[in-house]
């Protein structure tokens, strides 16, 4: 009890310290921080709360165990008391934007200028004040920057200068929090502190997103308040989000460069080669799950090799497995080069068996940072991450059915005549079946009011509803490697490159092999400008081209040449579209079609495509 009341009272000293803008911000957030973890690990090595519900504590439950957080709640209501000023302000700043403290808080660095150089805190903290502005922040605040706005000095604003301090603390704040909840559960008063200070957080993480890989890990754990950041932090760049992905995922791991090799002889995944699909499916089920984690190492029965190269040996021949027709697991796409689960699966007795092991194994591999060489439907990976699919995905199934969705959206029906209802005819093993989109749908009519709703239950029943099993299957094994809660930091798109990796794109070859049509000619100066900015982009970003225009980051063997379509070989197209502001390209993936206005300059060009790639996944067409 004396330990870690004296635990909390120091943390609570550290606190202040910290949210005071002249102390050192590295130094004190890393002692703070420890001294919290050092806090809540000895709290837990205390006695437990019984099931009744009553506070089990310490000195023969004279005192309760809650009672060691007394400390801190001063240092809890300072931080409440700093984000509550910051709200004020902020507010303020959207009626009055001069002559306040206001004016210092949104201040907007200049766009192709050079950042100023972060004024000192002792230029914020006047020499009137002693430099502690912990516990009651408003009244030094306010002086200190109204001298600081009158002395015209310039400078980053207050949520600059706090936002790192502040968001510290709040992690701190969690951490406390959490430990005294049961495991996978968030604390409700935490949930009740990110919900009321939602703006200010919001704002912080949007001037700064740092703060959430350095931060925020409480995201990654209550999807309630993921679900409230998501936009932010998918707007942040790939690769530091799969920095953040993989530091949490190995999180708790031993560090080792030495991931291929076992623990012991007992460890090795003992493999056949004639039949690999099935008995490595035997031998990861009888694995446990943990040591899989911590290491792989594989061994072809009769061979003696088992290296690295072994490995990713392993996982190369198992993508080719997996999507292997004998299996019946998946079928091939609308343009043969992506899968998708199969519907009749059932064929095969065991497919949901077989369904979880390809789940594991992509899972596993993702886990080792290990690429497998199979790419799946854009709605597959949808479904992996949670995602809704629309009716812009049945185009790789049955480009032509998605035709006539489109169509059903794009004109009005009304008199028409089509007699549609809310039921559809679907082949089950060759036989047809009428199969109700909703509760009593034979009886209800599409029109032209209900039909988004027709359109969205059509889609989720061929995309959806009718492999749902096979899915669940497939999630059950992936999510034993890969908690949702991370995996969901990506897109569709990203998933990809996650499990397939970045394909090396040769622009010339692409320039070779791409046709032009509505208008445009090899020569025409909008085309020209196009290759410029296509050569000038990153590789991600080709990527992320291809990806919008084929529905693959995949280049066929032979190169642009031999890209499939959705009804055989199709050539790389851009197809001329009439120039309107703001205008986004856009793209018919079955067709490989860009759709690329007219733009009048090569800067727009670019600045409309970058835009579309990076929302490409939401159906933007302005923006």
């Amino acid at each position: 009890l004396k330990i870690l009341t004296s635990l909390a009272e120091v943390a609570t000293t550290n606190g202040h310290k910290l949210l005071s803008l002249s102390s050192n911000y590295e130094a004190q957030m890393k002692s703070l921080l420890r001294i919290v973890r050092m806090f809540c690990h000895v709290f837990l090595l205390g006695p437990s709360s019984p099931t009744n519900g009553n506070d089990m504590g310490y000195n023969g439950n004279k005192t309760p165990r809650s009672q060691v957080f007394k400390p801190l709640e001063l240092l809890w209501h300072s931080l409440d008391e700093w984000l509550a000023l910051i709200a004020t302000e902020l507010m303020k700043n959207r009626s009055d934007s001069s002559g306040s403290i206001a004016s210092l808080l949104l201040i907007q660095k200049g766009a192709a200028h050079q950042d100023p150089a972060p004024p000192h805190p002792s230029d914020v903290i006047g020499a009137e004040s002693d430099g502690e502005l912990a516990v009651g922040p408003g009244e030094s605040l306010s002086h200190d920057l109204v001298e600081k706005q009158e002395a015209g000095a310039d400078g980053e604003d207050v949520i600059s200068m706090t936002a790192n301090r502040l968001s510290a603390v709040i992690q701190a704040f969690y951490m406390c929090c959490s430990c005294q909840m049961p495991p996978g559960m968030t604390s409700p008063r935490f949930i009740e502190f990110v919900c009321k200070h939602d703006d200010v957080l919001k704002c912080f993480v949007t001037r700064n997103p740092k703060i959430i890989f350095d931060h925020f890990h409480f995201l990654l754990e209550c999807p309630e308040l993921m679900s409230r950041f998501m936009h932010i932090i998918k707007a942040q760049p790939f690769k530091e989000r799969c920095e953040w992905f993989y530091e949490h995922l190995l999180a708790g791991q031993p560090d080792s460069d030495m991931v291929h090799r076992p623990v012991s002889e007992s460890d090795i995944l003992l493999v056949h080669r004639d039949s690999i699909f099935r008995s490595s499916c035997e031998v990861v089920f009888k694995s446990n799950c943990q040591k899989l984690k911590q290491g792989i190492a594989v061994r072809f029965h009769g061979e003696e090799g088992v290296g690295q190269g072994v490995v990713r040996e392993w996982f190369d021949i198992l993508s080719n497995e997996i999507i292997n027709p004998d299996y019946a697991l998946f079928t091939q796409s609308a343009d043969g080069t992506t899968f998708q689960p199969n519907s009749n699966s059932s064929v095969n007795p065991d497919h949901l068996n077989y369904f979880r092991f390809a789940g594991e194994i992509l899972g596993l591999a993702l886990y080792h940072r290990q690429l497998v060489n199979i790419y799946f439907t854009r709605s597959f990976y949808k479904h992996i991450l949670g995602i809704p699919v629309n009716y812009q995905d049945v185009a790789s199934i049955d480009p032509e059915y998605a035709k006539n969705l489109q169509w059903i959206l794009d004109n009005d029906i009304s008199d028409l005549g089509l007699e549609l209802t809310f039921s559809v005819e679907t082949d089950v093993f060759g036989a047809m079946e009428e199969v109700p989109l909703k509760l009593g749908g034979s009886s209800i009519l599409v029109t032209q009011e209900n039909k988004a709703e027709y359109v969205q239950l059509v889609t989720e029943l061929r995309m959806t509803r009718a492999i749902q099993p096979q899915i669940n299957g497939f999630l059950q094994g992936f999510h034993m490697f890969i908690p949702p809660s991370l995996i969901q930091l990506f897109d569709e798109y990203e998933l990809e490159l996650l499990l397939s990796g970045m394909p090396e794109i040769d622009v010339q070859d692409w320039i070779r092999n791409t046709e032009y049509t509505s208008g445009y000619e090899k020569h025409d100066s909008v085309i020209q400008w196009f290759w410029e900015v296509v050569q000038e982009l990153t590789q991600e970003e080709r990527v992320l081209l291809l990806q919008f225009v084929t529905g693959s980051s995949r280049v066929p063997h032979g190169g642009f040449a031999y890209i499939m379509g959705g009804s055989g070989l199709q050539k790389f197209t851009v197809a001329a579209v009439a120039y309107t502001p703001n205008l986004l390209p856009t793209s018919s993936t079955c067709i490989n079609m860009l759709k690329l206005p007219e733009y009048p300059s090569k800067e727009i060009l670019k600045d409309r495509l970058l835009v579309a790639l990076r929302c490409g996944s939401y159906g933007y067409t302005m923006a």
